[in-house]
């Protein structure tokens, strides 16, 4: 819940907080059935003082004494402890915690897998495959170099060629080319799934793709300026490196070294800098239905006055997804590699090694990307929560929906910014 506000409101009766509502309440009430009312755990209804208990008289002469107050392990006589938080669908509607949001993503997967892994496993596909095949291809001509030392300046000559240099670095060049364009759609179609997840309903495939295609050309003008922030430095210190190198001596190649190494430290902290200020700017573009700019600095407000954690619950996810993704691609690859390095002239060999890269890269991007997605989209929601109060507008919006029994598809439009609860 957004900070400085009070407690949410109660949960309907029989609505439990960690699983989606049965929506059967009756319309009179989203909160009790007719004619009730919730009990404290001294049988009063809330918002009323429990009755006084009976006086016990004491053997002997004296005045009646009353029986001690009942115990509280947290506050004194009468206290009741406020409702947990509604929860219609994957998380709780309030303020969430980086177990929230990891529960949360495991949810969203586990909801709805064959639109969430099924297209995730495509878009890894369509990106492990070039990349693949050009991999196995190198790793032929380095075993064929290796099986026949007689042939290695030839081989050599082959690769330095320009036809060596396409087939090396071309598979490379292909797959970050369709990656950026699969992982684009990727995210937009996720963050849709999402949106509509948190109020616990679902989309297919097609219903989230048809939601979301009006708002492709502003995502990838987002990925598109993010891509160009972060190689304009990256080509300006190369071609910095390579003026220097040119013009100093050899002995004084250690200061080109230590250069190189200065800036590999200062451009990892640009790199988690821009990615930490605009990790919202997709689910501004899809949610908010905004502009790539205009989501840019949408993304910078609401990082604003919790970079630190933004940046921790990215940079620690990236570290889980990357080890569950090692677990998961690195026996095929290690596999596929050894096949490609010893089948040197065999084609069957040089098959069998695309298809085991392939499978290895597939497995792990399958998992990273709808993680990832699911991590900064729900990340996103929990800033507009704690800073806008958005929690409330979540709240009001998930009792009538328990009311009307169904999660209606105008839920879409109550993540535009118009409807937080402070400007």
């Amino acid at each position: 819940m957004s900070d400085g506000h009070g407690p949410p409101p109660e949960t309907p009766s029989g609505w439990s907080a960690e699983q989606p509502p049965p929506y059967s309440a009756p319309p009179a009430s989203p909160w009790t059935a007719p004619g009730s009312a919730p009990q404290t755990p001294y049988g009063q209804p809330y918002g009323q003082a429990p009755e006084p208990p009976p006086q016990h008289q004491i053997h002997g002469p004296g005045p009646q004494t009353p029986y001690p107050p009942y115990p509280h392990p947290q506050a004194g006589h009468g206290f009741v402890p406020p409702p947990p938080a509604l929860r219609p669908g994957i998380i709780p509607l309030r303020p969430l915690g980086f177990g929230d949001i990891l529960d949360g993503t495991i949810k969203l997967i586990r909801s709805n897998p064959k639109a969430v892994l099924g297209l995730s496993a495509v878009a890894a596909l369509l990106a492990a495959v070039p990349l693949a095949v050009g991999q196995a291809l190198l790793l032929d001509t380095t075993a064929g170099m290796m099986a026949d030392p007689t042939t290695a300046a030839t081989a050599a000559e082959d690769l330095t060629s320009v036809s060596g240099i396409a087939a090396q670095y071309g598979g490379a060049l292909i797959s970050y080319a369709v990656q950026f364009v699969a992982v684009t759609m990727l995210t937009g179609v996720l963050t849709r799934i999402l949106g509509r997840a948190v109020f616990g309903g679902a989309l297919s495939a097609g219903d989230a793709w048809r939601l979301v295609k009006g708002r492709v050309p502003a995502l990838f003008g987002v990925v598109g300026l993010l891509t160009v922030i972060m190689l304009v430095p990256l080509v300006v210190f190369v071609m910095l490196i390579v003026v220097i190198s040119l013009s100093v001596s050899a002995d004084q190649l250690g200061l080109v070294a230590v250069l190189a190494i200065l800036f590999i430290g200062l451009y990892l902290a640009f790199y988690l800098f821009i990615r930490t200020r605009f990790a919202f700017a997709p689910a501004a573009v899809v949610l908010e239905g905004r502009g790539p700019l205009d989501a840019m600095r949408r993304s910078w407000h609401l990082v604003t006055g919790d970079f630190w954690r933004v940046l921790g619950i990215l940079f620690l996810t990236s570290l889980l997804v990357g080890l569950v993704s090692g677990v998961l691609s690195v026996p095929f690859t290690l596999v596929g590699t050894v096949l490609g390095a010893f089948g040197a002239g065999s084609a069957g060999s040089i098959v069998a090694a695309a298809l085991l890269i392939t499978v290895g890269a597939t497995l792990g991007a399958m998992i990273t990307y709808p993680f990832e997605a699911g991590v900064s989209g729900l990340l996103y929601a929990d800033r507009r929560m704690r800073s806008e109060a958005f929690d409330l507008v979540l709240q009001t919006a998930a009792i009538e929906q328990q009311r009307q029994g169904w999660v209606h598809g105008s839920a879409d439009e109550l993540w535009h910014p118009s409807n937080s609860a402070r400007s």
